[in-house]
């Protein structure tokens, strides 16, 4: 597929404009371009070609079963965008004065009332404009309150081996050491090696429960009495609240705080670049933290407004019943679709899970050649999007499946039937797997080299 910039021919445009019948006004020369911008010349015909031809080498969530584990990938129901286009929403200004946005506040007020309520804090920002921004902020929290006190020997947050990448990577840019601890052998963190890193130069623990094997620890009260009782806090990486939202919440587990991605559990559009929100709730005791609009900031004004109406509206669809029945139907859907797989590949903790699951393909790979990359490459031919691959790394040849609670049991049960033909495929023709996907637009491209050398601009 030819690029935009290729299909571009000079003099092609889609706007024809009535003549200009005021005067003109000349800006400046030091205002003005000394060479016109290099932009591609198309007309409407040919643009509408273009993104529909994009369109249909895309697959989302829209085109069909899209189990994308611990990204939380749901269906967003149409009516949060239709809300969020409203003029009274679209055509304000963050500088307006505030009686004349009154509304928006309120809305802003109400969606904070409903997320603190839903995860047991206090206060909360909707600033930070994405999860791994929230995660920054939620660990500054921690950071100020503990310098704050003159507490400067806490350098240390401790890190479980099955936390997703941003954990540490956030850790370190916030300027502290990471300290990694093994899980246990249940997919849960290790009681005893959380002890033996704990202390006085413990700053805090990042979390996320249920955990990235899907998995809720059954031992989380313990986990964050200790960290507390070392003096550290408590965060709560918010990527899988799917699974427990309404039902339990972080504060009532002991945690300090937390980032909520609005993109993954409140059913705000996820990928695509965003715009996202990484909302951050907290304790009251790390509340005079929190970035505000007219003080310290993160971003600009209140973050992704227009995200955060988005959650608001399904929130308000779906109600205090609602809430905690999605929930229980993304761990119905997730456990079902275990169980009907599990007579064929293994999963790699073999129990109730929650919204998520692995599964573990070592022994498959050693008995066929077949990896996780050939089973993942292969479902495309079926019309699925691969779950998540080689993740969590505490799991070798993973697979990572998340239904979410907008799949049909039908859906569930097409996509199980394709694994099994997977499983006996893989005995009879491996070669065959080794090859897919066989009908898609792209095949397998270099995935190092574009992660290590992404071409990102158009040489003219």
């Amino acid at each position: 597929m030819k690029l935009i910039f290729e299909k571009s021919a000079a003099g092609h445009r889609c706007a024809i404009l009535p003549a200009c019948d005021v005067e003109e006004y000349a800006l400046s020369a030091e205002l003005t371009r000394e060479v016109a911008p290099k932009l591609p010349e198309l007309n409407e015909q040919e643009i509408s070609r273009h993104y529909t031809e994009l369109n249909k080498r895309v697959h989302g969530v829209n085109c069909g079963f899209y189990p994308l584990g611990s990204c939380t990938m749901k269906y967003n129901p149409r009516i949060d965008e239709e809300t969020a286009a409203l003029p009274g929403f679209t055509q304000v200004h963050p500088l307006a004065p505030a009686h004349t946005v009154e509304g928006c506040k309120e809305a802003l007020d109400t969606a904070k009332a409903y997320l603190c309520e839903i995860t047991g804090m206090d206060d909360m920002t909707f600033q930070p404009a994405a999860g791994a921004h929230g995660e920054f902020t939620g660990v500054m929290l921690i950071k100020q309150y503990h310098d704050a006190r003159g507490d400067s020997k806490r350098r240390k947050i401790i890190v479980p081996d099955s936390a997703h990448g941003t954990n540490p990577a956030t850790a370190a840019m916030c300027g502290y050491d990471v300290v990694n601890i093994a899980s246990a052998p249940n997919g849960c963190v290790d009681l005893e090696a959380l002890k033996a890193v704990l202390g006085e130069d413990t700053a805090g623990l990042m979390l996320t429960n249920p955990n990235t094997v899907g998995i809720f620890d059954e031992n989380i009260l313990e986990i964050t009495r200790l960290v507390h009782e070392a003096g550290g806090l408590c965060y709560y990486d918010g990527a899988n609240l799917n699974a427990v939202m309404g039902v339990v919440r972080p504060g009532d587990m002991g945690f300090d705080c937390i980032h909520l991605n609005l993109h993954k559990t409140f059913a705000t559009p996820h990928g695509g670049g965003g715009p996202g929100s990484g909302a951050v709730g907290c304790k009251a005791a790390l509340a005079p933290y929190l970035p505000k609009a007219d003080g310290i900031r993160v971003k600009s004004f209140h973050g992704n407004f227009l995200v955060v109406i988005k959650a608001l509206t399904y929130l308000l669809t779906l109600g205090k019943e609602g809430v905690p029945e999605a929930a229980k139907n993304a761990v119905l859907n997730a456990n079902y679709l275990q169980s009907k797989i599990k007579g064929t590949f293994t999963p790699a903790f073999d129990r109730i899970c929650m919204h998520e699951f692995v599964l573990d393909l070592s022994n498959f790979k050693k008995e066929t050649g077949v990896s996780a990359l050939d089973v993942a490459k292969s479902l495309i031919d079926y019309g699925m999007h691969p779950p998540t691959m080689y993740f969590p790394l505490i799991v070798h040849e993973a697979l990572m499946l998340e239904p979410t609670e907008t799949e049909s049991r039908e859906t569930l049960d097409q996509a199980a039937e394709v694994f099994r033909k997977l499983f006996e495929l893989a005995k009879t023709d491996p070669e065959y797997m080794h090859n897919a996907p066989h009908n898609a637009q792209i095949g397998r491209p270099d995935e190092v080299r574009a992660a290590r050398t992404p071409v990102l601009r158009y040489s003219f």
